[in-house]
Formats: structure tokens, C-alpha cells, sequence
């Protein structure tokens, strides 16, 4: 929708067809390093520059476009100058400001790699492949940097003007390369790079412009901001440089996957726990506050009001009608009975959104299923003007799969979970159906409200929340509907907007200080204070952020980080329900925050006397060093259950 809220899980999310994509650098983040109760200092800024602490003090700029932006993403000449524009405010924005945000500068730098990319100024780029390195802290995200971009540097120095002779030189040098790093390491980051090499085409990334920015370029008399402005460039960089080389790409890393096709080390199922009824247990309330759930498919796990039936009144006169296990808000804030998101607006069968969600994620996985087969020939087959609806349709899948999916994670091995559904409404739609307004967010910050004082009411003592969003999505939201005459006038209203939502949920949570809140870190691989990303961003002794690490304890490539994001748990690959009962193995942080608040309930169904901060330090205190980063911390629920003195 167009409050700050979007679902996390990068497996049912559209593609974004960016540079990074094909393994170069753009927008790759640093692990936080901060330890527990040691923030870093602020930094000084440099001598003569501008400090940005945030993602809304950054400059923004418009550029002047002819004509449809998909027309315009073709053209020659007005292409050029409009990339050179680019090219000289991000220097500009580099020279002037001290931006204090690895993410954001990572992201500067890989856009004028693209630039040189195109421009055939190879030195140029391999100069920002280093600097996009060195900022980077993940391991493997510092190996896989600039490795397609310096294949194809090699072949283009070697001198071939036969098209078989440069496609063997970048092959033979990629492989070279690749095949050379730690595969443990840079397994995730090789795998999804084939699985999206394997997606690419031209029609989808003309799809997604046709769909997504000609509206805007449409709305705003022919402009673009800068953040848009950048995207295209990179856009371009793809199609004219980087999609011919997808192909070979694929079938090197298909190689190299293969060789290497040894299991992944599982250190995490081992530490999970099973309670059984014979338990001495105590029901504990789980809310999943979220995007719906099927309740046919957790029986004797549903929260149940009494005072309640299914007869489309209120009859326990709390103002919500037929609230028997839940309770659920619509795309405009307003009550709704219906607990799992509709799926009638689906332009494609249920069966076949179906089958390529789940092709998507295993394509991203490695996973040589029939669906991913399938997804593979659908997607060869489309054409640009297809692609918004398969991106619309696989969004609107995610609102009605993601909360079942997550709910089945928070309620595994525990009987004694009874879980309350509170059904949030996300709008899937490229450009949003509602314009972001004041009376608008104020709804949204009362429904916050509204739905913390029914969790009270149920006696919910864990609550998961695999959402979130930032001041950015409102300011994009507000450029898709053509509000605000300059960049300036629209960041005001977005942080109005921001401001009114983001106190509204974060008043509602702690307004119950006897409620923990799990909340998930986000996929953006960023730092979720600099972009103000919330609820992950708060600090509140009642809530707990969580990254996610694949099973055998390394942090995923996408998982947000931030000064709070301390307690990490498995979020690769995590398989559960879906609506109908099917079983699908999504990742994203969106799934190792049930994975705590499962831990968390467990804790408390065996202790119903914890407390909030006493249930986080059990958590803690049985956690285990995260592999080469020891101030973070893995759930190691067997360890924290056994301190409890239980099972």
C-alpha cells in the first residue's frame, strides 16, 4: 500500500533488473560491526562537505525526459546526454557531501561503473570495481564484486573481434575466477547470479519500464527523479552490455555450481526443538501480524474468541465483525473480516501464479524442479507488454501466501501456540492504487493503534512482524501518483506522511511493554538506521530485530543490518504452508523472524512467568557466535530452552 509497508521476502518479490543483477557491483552493504551496547561514534564530517546521516538528506535531482520513458530508454543521442547529466551529479553529490553510508556510496560508485560500462572506459570501471570493494565488508559480496565486469574487461583487452573468440575469453576468465574463491563462501551469491542470468531478457527489463516508469514520466510532464534516473541508467548498462553476456554467465556458473555440489553444512536443525502436549506447557497467544493466514490449516492452533461467531455481526461489540481467531485491516486501513488476502484479482490462474512463485524461488535456490523448468520457458516467452501483470500477479500471490507461510514457521513444534492472525493489505500494484495523504497515514496510525489494543485484549504475549518500510517508499509512492511540484515540496510531504505513521506504530508498541515484538531486519542488504526503515529501525526494550543466516551460520547476502540487528536465525530457504496446504521454501529475514518468535513463544508456553527482556536474554544468553562475526549472535534454541531449566 502506500504507507510504508512492503512484505520482506525477496523470494516472491519482482526482479529488479539493475546491474547488480549480473554480478557487478551496485548497492552491495557492509556487515555492522558494532558490538552489543557499543554503538559506533558519530562520524566527524569531512572538511568542507556536507555530513548525511540519513537517506532523506541526500540531494535529489530531475531530469528532463522526451516523450515515453521506454521510447526514451532507447534512443541514442538524448540517451547519452541524459546518462552524462547522471554521471555529473553523482559527482557532484561525491565531491559536495560526506555521505556516511557504505550502501548509498556502494550504490554511487556502481552507477558510474554502468556509466563506464557503456562508454567502453573500462580502466574507469575496474577503478570503481576497488572502490565498490572496499567498502564492502561482507566476505562474499567482496569476492563476487566486478567478477562478470572483469571477465568482460578481459575479453575485450584480449582483442577478439570474432564473437566465439571473446565469448571463450570471458567464460574461460570468469571461470577462472570464480572457480578460485571459497565455494562455502560465495555459494548463495554464484547461485542466485545463475538463477537470474538464466531469467534475463530484454522484454522484461522493457516490461518493467514500460509498466512502471512511463506512468510516472507520464504524471510528472516528462521528469524523473534522481533515484529513478539512476535505475534506468543501469537498465541500460544491462541490455547493451551485460544481457548478451547472461547466457554464457549461466552456463559457467551451472559449472561451477556443479562441481562444487556438495550439501550445504546444516547447522541449524540440529538445535531446533519439538515440544509435545505431553509437555508441561501453558497456550501462549502468537500474533502474526501480517499479510493473512489460512486458519484451515493450523487446527487446534488458532486463537478462538469466545465471545465471538461467524455470523457477520459484532457480538462482542469490540468493533470488529466476526473476529473468532483474528482480526485484519484493508488496503485503505479500514476493519475487515476476511483473515486471508483475496486472490480474484489475479490476471493469470491461481494455479499457474502458483507454480511460478515457486519456480522463482527455486530457480533463485538451484532447485531443478518442473516448476522452475517451467517459469524459465513462461518467462522466454514474454513479451514487454506482459510483464506488469506477471510482476502484479506474483506480488499479489506474495499478499496471499507470505503471512501463512510465516505463520506456519512461528508455530512449528509447539502445540501449545494459539495463533491470532492481524491481517495487514499491501498494494502490489507497480504504480500504487491510493495516493499517500495525511488522513490517509493518520488511518493507518490509528489502525496500529487499534490492532496492539486487541492483541492486549487477546492476551497475545509474542507478536511477528515480517514488514516494514521507509521514508523513501512513501516519497516513491507519492512521485508514481504525481504529487508534488519539485523533488523538495514532495521529500516534505513524504517525511510529514513518514513521521505521522512511523509515530503511530511505534506509540502503539509501546503502549505494550508486556508484548514482544519480533521484527524482521529487511532483505535490502542496508543499514536500516540510514535508511530509517521501521519498525526494524526502533529501539524499544520490548521488540527484537532479526537478520537471517542460511543453515550453516553465515549471514545471507541479503539481509539488512543496523546497530540493533543482533540475534540472527535461518532465513535461507525456509520451507512452510502456503494457502491450500502446499509446502514452499521461501528466504528472506521475512522468515528467520518466525524462526525467534517461535523460539520466544516456546520459552514462554514452558515459563509463562518470563517477561519480555527476560525472554530476549534466554535468548541470548543460548545463542551462538555468528561464524566470523562473534558479536552477532544465531538462535540456538535448544541451548535457550535448556537454560530454562525445560526439556
Amino acid at each position: 500500500m502506500t504507507s510504508p509497508r512492503s512484505l520482506h521476502s525477496p523470494s516472491i518479490r519482482p526482479l529488479i533488473l539493475i546491474a547488480a543483477l549480473a554480478g557487478l557491483a551496485l548497492a552491495n552493504h557492509a556487515l555492522a560491526q558494532a558490538k552489543e551496547g557499543q554503538p559506533p561514534a558519530p562520524k566527524q564530517p569531512a572538511p568542507g562537505k556536507t555530513a548525511v546521516t540519513t537517506d532523506a538528506d541526500l540531494p535529489v535531482h530531475t531530469y528532463k525526459i522526451e516523450g515515453k520513458a521506454s521510447d526514451f530508454f532507447l534512443s541514442d543521442k538524448p540517451f547519452k546526454d541524459f546518462t552524462a547529466k547522471v554521471k555529473a551529479d553523482i559527482e557532484s553529490d561525491i565531491a559536495k557531501y560526506d555521505i556516511q553510508d557504505r550502501t548509498t556510496l556502494q550504490g554511487y560508485y556502481g552507477v558510474l561503473q554502468m556509466i563506464a560500462l557503456l562508454d567502453g572506459r573500462l580502466e574507469e570501471g575496474a577503478a570503481l570495481v576497488e572502490k565498490i570493494r572496499d567498502l564492502e565488508q561482507k566476505e562474499s559480496k567482496k569476492l563476487m564484486t566486478g567478477q562478470t565486469f572483469t571477465a568482460y574487461a578481459a575479453a575485450k583487452k584480449a582483442g577478439a573481434t570474432d564473437k566465439a573468440a571473446m565469448d571463450k575469453t570471458f567464460k574461460d576468465t570468469l571461470r577462472k575466477n570464480v572457480s578460485a574463491l571459497p565455494w562455502d563462501v560465495v555459494r548463495e551469491d554464484v547461485t542466485a547470479a545463475k538463477g537470474r542470468a538464466e531469467m534475463m531478457s530484454k522484454e522484461l527489463i522493457i516490461g518493467q519500464i514500460k509498466g512502471g516508469l512511463d506512468p510516472i514520466v507520464e504524471k510528472a510532464g516528462g521528469e524523473l527523479s534522481s533515484d529513478f534516473a539512476r535505475g534506468l541508467v543501469s537498465m541500460r548498462a544491462m541490455t547493451d552490455v551485460l544481457l548478451p553476456l547472461q547466457p554464457a554467465v549461466a552456463e559457467v556458473f551451472t559449472g561451477i555450481i556443479g562441481a562444487n555440489s556438495k550439501k550445504m553444512t546444516d547447522n541449524w536443525t540440529a538445535k531446533l526443538v519439538t515440544l509435545s502436549e505431553n509437555d508441561k506447557g501453558t497456550p501462549v497467544v502468537v500474533c502474526i501480524w501480517d499479510s493473512g493466514v489460512d486458519t484451515s490449516l493450523f487446527t487446534g492452533q488458532l486463537y478462538v474468541n469466545p465471545k465471538e461467531q461467524a455470523n457477520g455481526k459484532d457480538d462482542d461489540g469490540n468493533g470488529f465483525i466476526d473476529d473468532v481467531n483474528g482480526i485484519a485491516f484493508d488496503l485503505e486501513s479500514n476493519r475487515t473480516p476476511e483473515l486471508l488476502h483475496a486472490t480474484k484479482e489475479l490476471k493469470s490462474p491461481l494455479a499457474l501464479v502458483e507454480s511460478n512463485t515457486k519456480g522463482m524461488s527455486d530457480v533463485q535456490a538451484n532447485v531443478d524442479s518442473p516448476e522452475a523448468a517451467a517459469l524459465k520457458k513462461y518467462m522466454s516467452g514474454l513479451k514487454s507488454d506482459e510483464v506488469k501483470s506477471f510482476i502484479e500477479d506474483l506480488g499479489l500471490y506474495g499478499n496471499y501466501s507470505h503471512g501463512t507461510h510465516v505463520a506456519g514457521i512461528a508455530a512449528a513444534g509447539n502445540p501449545f501456540a494459539r495463533l491470532l492472525p492481524c491481517r495487514l493489505t499491501f498494494d502490489y500494484h507497480t504504480i500504487p492504487l491510493l495516493t499517500p495523504t495525511e488522513e490517509y497515514s493518520r488511518r493507518t496510525a490509528k489502525s496500529y493503534a487499534d490492532a496492539v489494543t486487541y492483541m492486549k485484549a487477546a492476551g497475545v504475549r509474542v507478536v511477528n512482524m515480517s514488514w516494514g518500510g521507509s521514508f523513501k517508499d512513501i516519497e516513491e509512492a507519492l512521485e508514481k501518483k504525481g504529487v508534488g511540484k519539485t523533488p523538495e515540496e514532495r521529500a516534505a510531504v513524504a517525511k510529514k506522511l513518514f513521521d505521522i505513521e512511523k509515530d503511530g506504530l511505534e506509540a502503539a508498541m509501546m503502549s505494550a511493554p508486556e508484548i514482544l515484538f519480533v521484527v524482521a531486519a529487511g532483505n535490502g542488504d542496508n543499514d536500516n538506521a540510514f535508511v530509517q526503515f521501521i519498525p526494524s529501525g526502533f529501539n524499544l526494550p520490548n521488540m527484537i530485530t532479526v537478520g537471517a543466516v542460511d543453515r550453516s551460520g553465515k549471514a545471507t547476502g541479503f539481509t539488512t543490518f543496523g546497530k540493533n540487528v543482533k540475534m540472527y536465525a535461518n532465513g535461507y530457504e525456509v520451507e512452510s504452508y502456503v494457502p491450500g496446504g502446499k509446502k514452499f521454501k521461501y528466504s528472506g529475514t521475512s522468515m528467520a523472524s518466525p524462526n525467534v518468535a517461535n523460539l520466544a513463544a516456546k520459552l514462554i508456553t514452558l515459563n509463562p512467568k518470563l517477561t519480555p527482556k527476560q525472554t530476549i536474554d534466554m535468548m541470548f544468553k543460548g545463542a551462538d557466535p555468528m561464524e566470523g562475526h562473534s558479536e552477532l549472535l544465531v538462535i540456538n534454541p535448544k541451548k535457550s530452552i535448556g537454560l530454562s531449566g525445560q526439556n
